[in-house]
């Protein structure tokens, strides 16, 4: 495994201003930021439009976020972001939906700023399965092939770690660092992206 720094993502973008590690939180975002905007009745332009808008948001503002402690501070700061900036969208367009009911994009779009809400939830477990998915693809390469497939076996597939040993031939001991090593590397990068409890 390469050598990584122990700050998560989010620190390193902020303490050090680095160009990789911004590149890696877009490339993570990029495409649910995306999904999310399908949802409310834009062109696939303007789906790119408003993704970098919030991009640029979260960019401009990241250094002065305070995570709350509180879980899922992360996630809801950008679920915020993201309302406002197709909001400001549709205004900017001077888009009025129709006066009685408005329209279903609009219900969703304000269902998704509350944080109780069905939609506002569905946010919160997307975004947590899709980042984690997303985290554990950039983990996979930066490991050895044996490391990633111990950790795989016996935290994604559930096996026993005597049953991974014996199957990939190793020491059980090597077994239980690969995957200490893969979870360590896990929770470093996703700190302050998904909350652990």
């Amino acid at each position: 495994m390469t050598t990584q720094t122990s700050l998560s993502l989010i620190d390193r973008i902020c303490a050090e201003a680095s160009a990789d590690a911004w590149q890696r939180l877009v490339g993570i975002y990029s495409p649910l930021l995306r999904t999310w905007v399908r949802r409310f009745d834009l062109q696939a332009s303007d789906e790119d439009d408003v993704v970098q808008e919030v991009l640029l948001a979260v960019s401009r503002d990241l250094p002065a976020f305070q995570h709350s402690g509180r879980t899922g501070a992360f996630r809801s700061w950008l679920r915020t972001i993201l309302v406002y900036r197709v909001r400001e969208f549709w205004r900017s367009r001077n888009y009025r939906p129709a006066a009685e009911g408005g329209t279903a994009w609009v219900d969703q779009l304000d269902q998704l700023a509350d944080e109780s809400s069905a939609v506002s939830r569905e946010w919160d477990l997307e975004h947590d399965r899709y980042v984690m998915a997303q985290l554990l693809d950039q983990i996979r390469a930066r490991v050895e092939p044996f490391t990633w497939e111990a950790f795989r076996r016996q935290v994604l597939d559930g096996q026993r770690a005597d049953a991974v040993a014996a199957a990939l031939g190793m020491p059980i001991n090597s077994v239980y660092v690969a995957r200490s090593r893969v979870l360590s590397a896990l929770r470093r990068e996703a700190s302050g992206l998904i909350d652990q409890q």
